[in-house]
């Protein structure tokens, strides 16, 4: 058995390959799972009724009418459910309410030949409603000290001694928005029910096991009765982690309770009222700095909205209080954190999972305050980097800590950031009306699951008897590239070509008890179950081929005997170490070893070991490793409207030894643009008036919701990869990938604000909203130059 991180010196891991499913992606032949409805007689499609209050109990429910609709098969109620009506872990998700949460939420469910006759059917069902107070701001729910779940407090040293000896002391807020995930498949859902009574669920999902198990409880079955596969999905995001449990129950229950197949698809506009989003957050803060601008003590209150349940809220604040240090070494730290309850949609997992809103704390507090301290903010930030030998405010050592020194000055070597910021100063002197901003930012972020037992994977690994290999894993696939990183994995470890190995799609009954797809662990987690799976063949293949080799090595060059260990895997060959010539084929050995009846499948399993993590004190060592990275991004303001376009991008990211350069370079680029997306464009707005609606969301759709497109990618973008950067300990000695991009972005928000500072006198602090848009660029721009002509007043 080799290490984990060891590679061999031949393989297809490293190489820059398209993602598996690439070409039926673009030819429309990858299906999903609302395609392969059309393959099953007498289809019955799910339609939600959908409450038009943000607060309210339902004191009557009359489903007969929509009976009476041609086409109406069933109403699905609370009173349909054999098992327990609830669609969360946390058991406050009532699947079918008797009290309303948000505007939107689904009170009951119509079944019908056809879509349009579901929906019908429900404009025809006859509901009453005892409006009752929502709160729907973040503000309104502090102020009424609406909270649910705990409120984990985060601690380090002594604030208070650190605040006496601080030379400088600054105090403000800060508020975020939301994100949707806009995945561009929508929540879907397929059930059938066999002669058996077995109960098979297609699922866009990210967390099948967890989608089996709320199946199964709702409708009073064991988990063995209940099968979810999930074929692919069409993004996630973390918007599939929870929020598809309810629909597939929904789909299952119309399945047991008629007999027939039912498919259950949400347009977009429920999918946008009815799905959870990124958590928004409310800051306060005070900072002490020492004489050189170095960080000596915080102190914050994290407070996130958890809309009307607890889903995935409490991992996601604790996750934001251990990354509100970001890449910063702080002695002094004390931050408390807390979840609002209000009536909108259960807010949920969103890629970052928390530690974006934690990492934009402590930006935004270095950017506000480096004016103030008479610092350029990327020197204020290079201050303060982890060196080797710090630790978290958590108590985890910064493993590799140099690395960020060594990106933050390769960065700004590549970048040219200090000619470029020269241009920028010489070009804001010119412009009176349109300036431009330059920032670097750094990222650290966490990998491993903060809740220590999701740390798991399962695969099961087939090699037939013509060599071919099937594998099979517990991860998910939502475009990601998990599925070729895992092919890649396999080829390598069995030392095949790649085109020996197929993938099978995700299904509870191959590998069961999954974690999520999720927390950026999906290649680490996996990965290293399938090298385990094929290892344990691999050793079984390595003893039938010893014998063989060893047979035909004496008969052509007299050599005496080879052990296993010296047998060698590589490009469908095996042979002895040294002795390429005496090869037999893969197929072969494969071929002899079934004869001599040696097992050619396995079970492999990998946890991540060194973890610990006490939640309650908010100590540990909670993650696996740290993944780093570093972004300069320059912009250019428009001092009349606040319109701004981002002219350049440079991002140098740690991926460890990638496992697929092609893929990870694609994860970098598109979480840097969702995350520029979330900080600069994408406003989520509700109805906050006292109006009938109240709590109802505003951009419910394309056209109210703006996304970053082709327009909003940067006109230069560089990408790179860190060189030399084997992680030990991990599948290859690659690093997670797909969440710490995200927060790259920040210094495009960062680049913002100095390009909207520019139009204030000289040191100006500048606040900026989150997200940034051109409208809050603006009043930003506004307010200095307001500072500029009142410089009496500004001061005070």
């Amino acid at each position: 058995m080799t290490s984990l991180h060891e590679r061999p010196p031949a393989g297809a891991v490293g190489e820059a390959i398209a993602h598996e499913s690439a070409e039926a992606h673009v030819t429309g032949h990858a299906l999903y799972t609302d395609d392969l409805g059309v393959r099953l007689q007498n289809l019955l499609h799910a339609w939600p009724l959908q409450a038009p209050h943000a607060h309210a109990r339902v004191t009557r429910l009359h489903v007969a009418p929509a009976l009476a609709v041609p086409g109406v098969v069933w109403v699905l109620t609370a009173q349909d459910v054999p098992g327990v009506n609830d669609a969360g872990v946390k058991h406050d998700e009532p699947l079918f309410p008797g009290e309303v949460m948000y505007h939107g939420h689904a009170v009951c469910w119509v079944l019908a030949e056809s879509l349009e006759a579901a929906r019908l059917g429900a404009e025809q069902i006859e509901v009453e409603y005892e409006v009752l107070p929502a709160l729907v701001t973040l503000e309104e729910a502090i102020a009424a000290g609406s909270f649910q779940g705990t409120q984990p407090t985060l601690r380090r040293g002594d604030v208070e001694a650190g605040f006496a000896g601080a030379a400088h002391v600054f105090t403000g807020e800060f508020e975020m928005g939301g994100q949707e995930h806009f995945y561009l498949e929508t929540n879907a859902a397929l059930a059938t029910v066999d002669e058996a009574g077995q109960v098979f669920v297609q699922s866009s999902t990210q967390h099948p096991t967890e989608t089996q198990e709320i199946v199964a409880h709702v409708l009073g079955l064991p988990s063995h009765a209940v099968t979810v596969q999930c074929l692919r999905m069409g993004g996630g995001f973390g918007g599939k982690e929870m929020q598809p449990h309810g629909y597939a129950a929904v789909a299952a229950l119309g399945a047991v309770r008629t007999g027939r197949p039912v498919r259950l698809r949400l347009n977009r506009q429920q999918d946008l009222t009815l799905t959870g989003k990124r958590h928004p957050f409310h800051a306060s803060w005070k900072v002490g700095f020492d004489e050189d601008g170095r960080l000596l003590a915080l102190q914050a209150t994290l407070t996130s909205d958890g809309g009307w349940s607890l889903d995935l809220s409490e991992p996601v604040l604790a996750r934001a209080l251990c990354h509100i240090d970001n890449a910063y070494f702080i002695p002094h730290v004390e931050v408390h954190g807390r979840i609002a309850r209000t009536n909108k949609t259960s807010q949920t997992a969103f890629r970052g999972f928390g530690g974006p809103q934690g990492m934009l704390v402590i930006e935004d507090i270095l950017g506000r305050c480096a004016p103030s301290l008479g610092l350029d903010a990327h020197e204020l930030r290079r201050r303060n980097l982890y060196r080797p030998g710090e630790s978290t405010p958590y108590g985890q050592p910064v493993r590799h800590a140099e690395r960020l020194e060594d990106l933050w000055t390769t960065l700004l070597e590549r970048s040219s950031f200090a000619a470029r910021a020269e241009e920028v100063r010489a070009f804001n002197a010119a412009h009176p009306h349109t300036k431009r901003g330059l920032a670097i930012t750094p990222v650290k972020f966490g990998i491993s699951f903060n809740f220590t037992a999701y740390n798991q994977a399962g695969a099961l690994v087939h090699v037939y008897k013509d060599g071919s290999v099937l594998i099979n894993h517990g991860g998910t696939e939502m475009g990601q590239g998990l599925h070729t990183k895992m092919l890649q994995v396999a080829a390598t470890a069995l030392g095949v070509p790649l085109a020996c190995v197929r993938l099978a799609p995700t299904r509870t009954d191959k590998v069961p008890n999954t974690s999520a797809t999720a927390a950026s662990s999906g290649a680490d987690l996996n990965g290293g179950a399938i090298k385990d799976a094929c290892e344990q063949i691999k050793a079984r293949l390595a003893e039938v081929a010893a014998g063989a080799l060893s047979r035909q090595g004496k008969a052509k060059v007299g050599t005496l005997g080879i052990h296993p260990d010296d047998v060698r895997f590589e490009h469908g060959r095996v042979f002895p170490v040294g002795h390429p010539e005496l090869g037999l084929e893969f197929r072969q050995v494969v071929h002899d070893a079934y004869h001599l009846r040696t097992q050619l499948w396995a079970a492999g399993y990998y946890r991540t070991p060194g973890l610990h993590w006490d939640r309650e004190r908010m100590q540990g060592e909670p993650f696996k490793y740290f993944s780093y990275g570093a972004s300069v991004s320059e912009v250019e303001v428009d001092g009349f409207t606040g319109a701004y376009r981002l002219r350049r991008v440079d991002l140098l990211h740690d991926v460890g030894d990638s496992l697929s350069p092609l893929i990870d370079l694609g994860q970098v680029e598109g979480g840097f643009v969702q995350g520029a997306g979330w900080l600069t464009l994408e406003d989520l707005r509700w109805d906050t008036s006292a109006g009938p609606n109240r709590g109802r969301l505003a951009t419910q759709a394309a056209s109210t919701y703006k996304l970053p497109s082709f327009s909003e990618v940067p006109e230069v973008f560089n990408v790179a990869l860190l060189e030399r950067a084997t992680e030990s300990g991990v599948v290859y000695g690659s690093k997670a990938v797909g969440e710490p991009p995200l927060m790259l972005a920040i210094s495009v928000r960062e680049a913002l604000r100095q390009a909207a500072a520019a139009f204030g006198p000289p040191g100006h602090v500048s606040d900026l909203a989150s997200p940034a848009t051109p409208e809050a660029v603006f009043w930003a721009l506004s307010a200095a130059r307001w500072a500029r002509v009142n410089p009496e007043v500004a001061a005070d």
